[in-house]
């Protein structure tokens, strides 16, 4: 009787020999013994009373004395010539079961087994034993003829087990010649495997593409090679640097043996056990390959729970890499591969090798998802999406159609509880910069840290641009969407990145009033204003979002901050600068002129060393406000000298009064905003002489 191929996939053989070693005991009828077997066996019968272990077969001797040198070769012939006969035997006398069951047994059913069976058995004994011995193990598959002849006995040893068992003449009659071809196709098979498995194991080839810097070609463009190895081209990561990742195939003549070897026990009843070994080894060298090309190793989404952020920060490159990998190159791979070696097998075996790895790393996406969202997840947890929003469809159709639906299914799950995560985590940023109330003014009126962060977050988030399109339309609550869509014409997403801008804005506003100083609230709000246009311009993806028209806007109010700025700091300085009060009936009134100058330089000394110590961050910035100080400052200034420094006596009253020249003044407007605390008193030092 046949060996089913059938069994379950997740069945363990034990090994050959063990498993079988009861085949030919069960074929025997209960009720038969030896001494049914008949008296008068001639001496092409011989083989009935043949020793397993050969030793009463000798080469036998012609009628000259001559003595014939027999071989597996020279006997196949006559074997194949037998299984012939006995298969047209086995036929004629299929209905004898019922005739005996009726009573009218025959006589005549009895089929004569030649000598030369034996014979037959005994020289494959031996090339096996020849192959498997103790010492080392010789390499019969680089020869092509030892191959050949070695698959083709074990194929003739196979039939005829499958022709005696299910002859009833042959049960009746040769029970030793089935415990003793029995015992040899154990052995045979038990061979076959071992060398299955070793080559799947030792003959593993990494080829690299001619042209390393080619894209991968898709499944459906590769060559359909006679070698899975050819079809490799290289994978080029980021997160992996220049390392090149290469599937691990074989050669086409590698290929070539694994597959007959495959039909040899297939044909032979052993079809599962070889499956299975192809299945444990495949799976070895994939996870093998994952772990030492992609740092791969699994982890399980209770693991996944207790790990540290920073730990997971490491996992999640790793995962989109090898994800990545697995869609494109090993899993493609796999399915040929199997389809090449065990022809017909529609992908049952990449699917037990596949299917399992998959729902691995479908279980890791989630778990992340389902970690304590915080806003520094918020990349990681875009790149595991578009991981399985742009691999994932290739790799589904390399399963069957009654699992893409569980997969789907999966991965539906995955990316929901990733997108929902995503958007909860602008939420929480919404919420972080609403209740950011602190009251302490930063010194000198510098960039907010919270700008700072906001910004650089927004402006990397929009990086993701068209991913977070696709999340806030998929996965936002539809009342939100709704809500959105009655306010604003923009996208759920730039309506997001717009609230919160704007609730930037008011926060910034509210911190300004913190400075006592009015001057110094405007430097405040220029340098964050500008600190945000500047992100925006520097970034195409959030000036997109955003649009001109809003640039526009905040450039507008970058410049009143600077009007009012300036007014409320060198307005008063330049009323020092007036006629007013100067002159009385046409003369100049000196006092007035002398408390004119006085003032003019204590105040100036006083802005001098207050706006010194404040911060403009942005060099463009701090460069125009010099400037328009300056263009200011310096012309009324000269002009006032030049009217009414006249009036001062020369020598020490002018040096008393008249504390600087225009050139000192414009010197000393340089120096504003450098944030030094130690330039309080360098006006007089730098004053020209």
């Amino acid at each position: 009787m046949e060996k089913n191929d059938d069994k379950d996939p997740d069945h363990h053989d034990k090994p050959i020999i063990e498993e079988k070693a009861d085949v030919v005991s069960d074929a025997h009828p209960p009720d038969e013994s030896d001494g049914n077997s008949k008296d008068n066996v001639d001496v092409g019968n011989a083989e009935t009373e043949h020793d397993p272990a050969g030793d009463n077969i000798a080469d036998k001797v012609d009628s000259q004395g001559e003595e014939i040198q027999q071989t597996l070769e020279s006997l196949s012939e006559e074997l194949d010539q037998l299984l012939s006969s006995l298969s047209l035997h086995k036929e004629e006398h299929k209905d004898d079961t019922t005739a005996e069951e009726k009573g009218d047994r025959k006589d005549d059913d009895y089929f004569q087994i030649p000598q030369f069976v034996g014979k037959f058995l005994d020289l494959l004994e031996d090339k096996l034993s020849k192959h498997d011995s103790g010492e080392a193990k010789t390499v019969w598959y680089q020869d092509q003829e030892e191959v050949s002849s070695l698959l083709e006995a074990v194929d003739r040893v196979s039939n005829l087990m499958r022709l005696l068992l299910n002859t009833k003449s042959c049960l009746d009659h040769h029970e030793p010649l089935i415990n003793h071809a029995g015992s040899i196709q154990q052995r045979a098979m038990a061979f076959l495997e071992d060398e299955f498995r070793t080559l799947l194991e030792e003959s593993v080839i990494k080829e690299s593409t001619e042209d390393s810097n080619s894209q991968r070609k898709s499944t459906s463009d590769q060559q359909n090679d006679a070698v899975v190895s050819q079809d490799q081209d290289q994978v080029d990561d980021p997160e992996s640097g220049d390392k090149e990742i290469e599937y691990p195939g074989y050669s086409e003549d590698v290929v070539a043996l694994l597959r007959k070897i495959a039909e040899k026990m297939k044909a032979g009843g052993y079809g599962w056990e070889c499956r299975e070994v192809y299945l444990v080894g495949r799976r070895n060298i994939l996870m093998r390959t994952l772990k030492q090309d992609c740092e791969f190793e699994k982890v399980s989404i209770d693991e996944v729970q207790k790990m540290s952020w920073g730990e997971l920060e490491r996992e999640i490159p790793i995962w989109n890499k090898t994800f990545k990998n697995c869609s494109s190159l090993f899993f493609p791979g796999e399915l040929k591969l199997a389809e090449k070696i065990f022809p017909g097998d529609e992908g049952s075996l990449f699917c037990i090798i596949a299917h399992g790895l998959t729902i691995q790393f479908l279980g890791f996406a989630e778990a992340v998802a389902m970690t304590k969202r915080s806003t520094e997840k918020l990349f990681k947890f875009l790149d595991i999406y578009e991981t399985l929003r742009d691999s994932f469809p290739s790799m589904e159709e390399l399963f069957p159609a009654e699992l893409r639906t569980e997969l789907r299914n999966e991965v539906t799950s995955a990316r929901s509880r990733l997108g929902e995560s995503a958007i909860n985590i602008f939420s929480d940023l919404e919420n972080s910069i609403k209740s950011d109330s602190s009251k302490t003014p930063v010194p000198g009126g510098a960039v907010h840290p919270l700008t700072r962060y906001t910004m650089n977050y927004l402006k990397y988030s929009c990086e993701y641009k068209d991913t977070l399109e696709q999340v806030f339309k998929s996965h936002s609550k539809t009342e939100q969407e709704e809500e959105e869509g009655n306010t604003s014409a923009c996208s759920p997403f730039a309506s997001q990145l717009m609230r919160i801008m704007d609730l930037l804005d008011g926060n910034m506003e509210a911190k300004s009033k913190l400075y006592k100083d009015i001057p110094l609230s405007c430097i405040f709000m220029m340098n964050n204003g500008r600190y945000i246009v500047q992100k925006i311009k520097g970034s195409a993806e959030i000036h997109e979002v955003v649009g001109d028209t809003w640039c526009r806007k905040r450039s507008s109010e970058l410049r009143n901050y600077h009007k009012s700025y300036q007014r409320e700091t060198w307005g008063k300085l330049l009323g020092f600068l007036g006629h007013e009060g100067l002159m009385h009936n046409g003369k100049i009134v000196k006092p007035n002129l002398k408390e004119r100058f006085k003032s003019f330089n204590a105040t100036f000394d006083e802005i001098h060393k207050t706006q010194t110590t404040w911060v403009i961050n942005d060099e463009q910035l701090q460069s125009e406000l010099r400037v328009s100080i300056t263009a200011v400052m310096i012309p009324a200034y000269r002009a006032f000298m030049a009217r009414f420094g006249q009036y001062l006596d020369p020598g020490r009253q002018t040096e008393k009064y008249v504390k600087y020249q225009p050139e000192d003044i414009e010197d000393l407007i340089d120096e504003l905003f450098d944030g030094n605390t130690s330039s309080s008193s360098t006006a007089t030092a730098k004053r020209r002489t």
